[in-house]
């Protein structure tokens, strides 16, 4: 079974030698995602914003596109961890989780933990990165 490197549209080439996700058979993993803005050609990668809610919503929508680079969607996630950069951050999060995932009609929560990490770089509040399992270890 080969390993297939996603790398989508929206994401621009990784600065070192990993992928923003990997797939082998059935197994997606995602690499940890920030709340950066769309790949444009020629620009730096850019945070969406200064809050919380900005940088959280983008980061979601940034492990989902790998996800469906994929093949996958939310109902494969079986692991979600996300890191803070503020340990005051994790009532707003977890409100802006909930309300996310409430939109996203899951059949079932995946697996999650939240920890405190400072080690991000300077502006970005949060980093999320996902485990998956498909029904199907067909390639994408």
């Amino acid at each position: 079974m080969d390993k297939i490197a996603l790398t989508p549209k929206t994401h621009t080439t990784p600065p070192a030698k990993f992928s923003h996700g990997v797939r082998k058979g059935n197994i997606l993993q995602v690499a940890g995602q920030v709340g950066f803005l769309p790949a444009e050609e020629g620009k730096p990668p850019t945070p969406v914003g200064p809050t919380l809610r900005e940088q959280t919503l983008q980061t979601l929508d940034n492990v989902r596109s790998i996800l469906e680079e994929g093949g996958a969607g939310w109902d494969d996630v079986m692991m979600l961890r996300v890191y803070l950069t503020d340990v005051d951050h994790f009532t707003e999060m977890n409100d802006l989780y909930n309300a996310y995932f409430e939109a996203q009609a899951l059949t079932q929560p995946p697996a999650a933990r939240t920890t405190v990490y400072v080690g991000l770089p300077p502006g970005l509040l949060i980093e999320i990165d996902a485990l998956a399992v498909l029904d199907s270890p067909g390639v994408a």
